[in-house]
C-alpha cells in the first residue's frame, strides 16, 4: 500500500513543480519577438455627412428631390424614391487602409485614377460600362472618407464624378 501512495505522490511532486514557471528571470524571451502594433494616428474630424447639408447634397449632386434615408457614426445615404433611383453615399472610414477600398473597386470593374482634393491624395473611379456610378475616395492621415453617387437606371447630367468630387472638395475646405 505504500508503493502506490509513494508513486503518486512523487508524480505529485513533478507535476507541481514541472508546472511552475521560472519566475519571469530569465534573459532569453519565451515566444517570437513582434514589432509592437501600430497605432493610427487619426485624421481631422470630417464632420456628419461630410460636413455637408441635405441641401447642398441635392444642388452639387444635381439629382432633383432626393432625401437623406439613414445617418450614422460613419455615414450618411440620400436617395430619391423608385427602383434604381439615383443615390449619393458617404462614408468615413478611421484607421482603415485606403488601399483596401481602392482593391474593392478594382475587383468590381472600375478603374481608380489617382486625384488630390485640396492637398489630400486619393482616388476616383467611374464605371465604365454604364457611366452612372463614381467613388471618390481621399486619404487623410491613417484615415479616409469616401463619396459615392449613382445617377440611376435613367441618369441625366453628365459625369458623376464631377459632382462626387464638388461633395469632396466641400468636405476637405470644411475639415476640423
Amino acid at each position: 500500500m505504500r508503493i502506490p501512495s509513494a508513486i503518486i505522490t512523487g508524480m505529485t511532486l513533478v507535476v507541481m513543480l514541472t508546472s511552475c514557471g521560472s519566475g519571469g528571470d530569465s534573459d532569453t524571451p519565451t515566444g517570437p519577438n513582434r514589432p509592437p502594433p501600430k497605432v493610427a494616428s487619426l485624421g481631422p474630424f470630417v464632420g456628419e455627412c461630410g460636413h455637408v447639408t441635405d441641401d447642398e447634397v441635392r444642388t452639387l449632386a444635381g439629382l432633383g428631390q432626393i432625401a437623406r434615408v439613414y445617418k450614422n457614426a460613419t455615414g450618411c445615404n440620400w436617395q430619391s424614391a423608385g427602383l434604381s433611383s439615383p443615390s449619393v453615399t458617404f462614408a468615413s472610414y478611421r484607421g482603415s487602409p485606403i488601399e483596401r477600398e481602392k482593391a474593392w473597386v478594382s475587383n468590381v470593374g472600375r478603374a481608380p485614377e489617382t486625384i488630390d482634393v485640396g492637398g489630400h491624395t486619393g482616388f476616383m473611379a467611374l464605371d465604365p460600362q454604364s457611366g452612372t456610378v463614381c467613388d471618390l475616395a481621399v486619404q487623410l492621415d491613417d484615415d479616409f472618407f469616401e463619396w459615392s453617387m449613382s445617377t440611376g437606371l435613367f441618369a441625366t447630367g453628365g459625369n458623376p464624378c464631377d459632382r462626387t468630387r464638388k461633395l469632396a472638395e466641400l468636405t476637405v475646405g470644411r475639415l476640423r
